[in-house]
């Protein structure tokens, strides 16, 4: 892969795999902001706000951990699919609009992550094919 195609991955690899677990692990402490006040009411409802952001952190743990293990592209789809569900959440809450657009923005990156990881992936076999393609041709006697 081209050396700045390179770069752009391992930036976005470790931006999506770090930032969702800080935010997951910041919702059982609510350091960074009090994540209830983003839960839309209708979700307020049926579960309680501080259980249901407990859930949420253990699943933004996992998605990270999968993005910066040798699952980047699973988890990077993960990762842009959950934040997609936010801002969806947050459309819902009729506040936050800002926040929802950012969300999406960062969506398309984490979604550019995993586009970006089938290229890295899809390239060791095509180098492997080009350099047997231009190996002359070993067994045969002329």
């Amino acid at each position: 892969m081209d050396g700045r195609l390179n770069q752009s991955w391992w930036a976005l690899k470790m931006t999506f795999g770090l930032v969702p677990i800080v935010a997951g692990l910041d919702k059982f402490f609510n350091l960074l902001t009090d994540w209830t006040q983003y839960l839309s009411p209708w979700i307020a409802r049926m579960v309680p706000a501080s259980a249901f952001m407990q859930a949420v952190g253990v699943i933004e743990v996992v998605a990270g951990l999968l993005v910066l293990s040798k699952l980047t592209r699973l988890g990077a789809y993960v990762v842009a699919a959950w934040l997609v569900g936010i801002a969806v959440n947050l459309l819902t809450t009729g506040h936050f609009l800002d926040v929802a657009v950012r969300d999406v923005v960062m969506a398309v990156g984490a979604f550019t992550l995993a586009r970006l990881s089938e290229v890295r992936a899809a390239e060791p076999a095509a180098e492997h094919r080009e350099r047997g393609a231009l190996r002359p041709a070993q067994g045969h006697a002329s």
